[in-house]
């Protein structure tokens, strides 16, 4: 009997015995739906599913009907994670060609076979949508692939569907919450169901955390790949802004987007990162990776990794939160047991003198790269400007907007062109802050190999009223510069995860990588959500 045939017979053992102690199991929330419905593929790495398709234990169309099951078990339904929009209707058959692939000797490599999702806001040539989470694109087809989607194709990899975000990648509202999305509605954290996914990558960082694929892929322009990665207890690579290309993908910000792996270690994030990589003709800024970028990052991965490393602390991140600063804190002697020479107390200067620049940058980018998106997209958008978005969201009020409004969008529909005056201020004094004055000078200076910080706080109460409670964030410089950031579990408050972030200089992904492997084989400090209800402090 294959594993497959055990694994479905498990599960009506499964249902029968919840029949009937249905009452039991109503009464006893304190259990998770994690502990009720066990699953075999629960914190499989990408390297532990290639040996099991190699010695035939399972094939990639075993694994992605488990997944599918998975997602359909535990994310769908009133009380699910909410964390999957769109499953690919093809899927199924992509995993069947790749398998027969397998079986004539031909292996395209480390991600073979391997069921990814990808967030909703990066364009796939397919049968499923590409919306940002809004109900005006949620039947929008792309004509093509992404570039990196394209490149995830090429890998072997099976895209077996699109994760729910933060509407428009959190850049709508002041007031929103992190992973609602009028076409989804709101993900949920899968530690503590009643508690913040973070944001705008919110149903990547739960889809990986809570086993409903291998790997994921999210996006960030300023702290919406590290916060949920952080909230959500993974691993998140926020690479430099050129490595991955971004054409295919709903803009926020030429300067600061890029997308990102996200997974539940630091191998399976590297062994993501470098297959995508590549010049895109549609994305200038890609021609200045050329020679800096590798196709395996997997290589970088040293359990010796800090030994010799100069490390520097931001200080500037600590004293919002006790319980952080005590991880922190043992976080800081794991890197100092492991070889590393601690900098303590480092400052970036001018991290109060952007004032409305930063803001205002992103306003101006959002507009012009959203109206060249839109009209791209043909006849058959039913919008095709900034400008029309804002009238679909206000003649469909009670749909779109139930909780916050759009004030984000009206601002920046407001802003001039890229050929005005203001805008080039602000980006000169962005850059000018962010790297020259910022983190360049802030590495030169102490002459470190990366700065290390608390990604941000524990997961705070889902507040659909209110929005975020934001408390901790160290995201900026790395995300107002353009330079890469990677964080990993360093533990957790009441069981609620907190992650540690590396940040370096531009390309500096195989250092922060080496870094970010030692501290996570050192700490070990993820623990597997279960799904709980709510938090209860006894």
């Amino acid at each position: 009997m294959n594993r497959i045939s055990k694994f479905l017979k498990f599960k009506h053992f499964l249902i029968l015995l919840i029949v009937v102690n249905c009452q039991t199991f109503s009464e006893d929330n304190s259990h998770s739906i994690e502990q009720k419905l066990p699953f075999e593929l629960s914190e499989k790495s990408v390297a532990d599913l290639q040996k099991e398709m190699q010695s035939g234990n399972y094939t990639s169309k075993q694994i992605t009907q488990l997944y599918i099951d998975r997602i359909h078990e535990i994310d769908r339904g009133e009380n699910g994670l909410n964390a999957v929009l769109e499953i690919n209707p093809d899927a199924i058959e992509i995993a069947s060609i790749l398998d027969r692939e397998r079986m004539s000797g031909k292996i395209r490599g480390p991600l073979h076979g391997i069921p990814i999702l990808i967030k909703d806001n990066i364009d796939s040539g397919d049968k499923m949508s590409t919306s940002a989470g809004s109900l005006a694109l949620k039947d929008s087809k792309a004509k093509q692939d992404a570039f990196i989607v394209n490149k995830l194709r090429e890998a072997g990899a099976v895209l077996l569907g699109k994760t729910n975000l933060s509407e428009w990648a959190n850049f709508r509202s002041l007031r929103s919450s992190s992973g609602w999305s009028s076409r989804g509605g709101q993900t949920r954290n899968p530690y503590y169901l009643d508690r913040n996914p973070c944001g705008s990558s919110a149903g990547s960082g739960v889809a990986v955390s809570a086993s409903l694929c291998a790997i994921a892929i999210g996006t960030e322009t300023n702290g919406s790949i590290v916060c949920p990665s952080s909230s959500n207890g993974v691993v998140g690579i926020k690479p430099t802004v050129g490595l991955w290309s971004r054409s295919g993908i709903i803009p926020i910000s030429k300067t600061q987007d890029t997308a990102g792996p996200m997974a539940r270690t630091v191998a399976d994030a590297a062994a993501l990162l470098g297959p995508l990589t590549g010049v895109d003709d549609n994305d200038d800024i890609t021609s200045e990776s050329t020679g800096k970028t590798f196709t395996d990052y997997t290589k970088f991965l040293d359990a010796e990794g800090l030994k010799g490393k100069k490390i520097g602390i931001l200080r500037d991140a600590f004293g919002i939160n006790e319980k952080v600063d005590s991880i922190m804190e043992k976080s800081i002697s794991i890197l100092k047991s492991k070889g590393a020479e601690v900098i303590d107390s480092i400052k970036i200067d001018n991290s109060n003198k952007f004032g409305s620049a930063s803001f205002a940058l992103l306003q101006f980018e959002f507009k012009d790269g959203l109206n060249k998106y839109l009209a791209g997209l043909g006849s058959e958008s039913p919008i095709k400007s900034l400008e029309e978005l804002i009238n679909f969201n206000e003649e469909n009020r009670d749909e779109c907007m139930p909780y916050f409004e759009q004030e984000i969008l009206i601002l920046s529909e407001q802003r001039e062109s890229l050929a005005s005056e203001k805008y080039k201020e602000v980006l000169e004094k962005v850059i000018r802050l962010a790297r020259q004055e910022g983190l360049d000078v802030t590495l030169s200076k102490f002459d470190l190999d990366a700065i290390v910080a608390p990604t941000g706080s524990p997961a705070w109460p889902i507040d659909l009223i209110n929005g975020d409670h934001f408390s901790l964030s160290s995201s900026s410089p790395a995300a107002r510069s353009g330079y890469p950031n990677i964080t990993v579990p360093a533990g957790n408050v009441n069981g609620l995860p907190v992650g540690i972030s590396f940040f370096s200089g531009p390309y500096q992904e195989p250092k922060l990588i080496s870094i970010a492997y030692a501290f996570e084989q050192a700490s070990n400090a993820r623990i597997v959500p279960q799904l709980l209800p709510t938090l209860v402090i006894k």
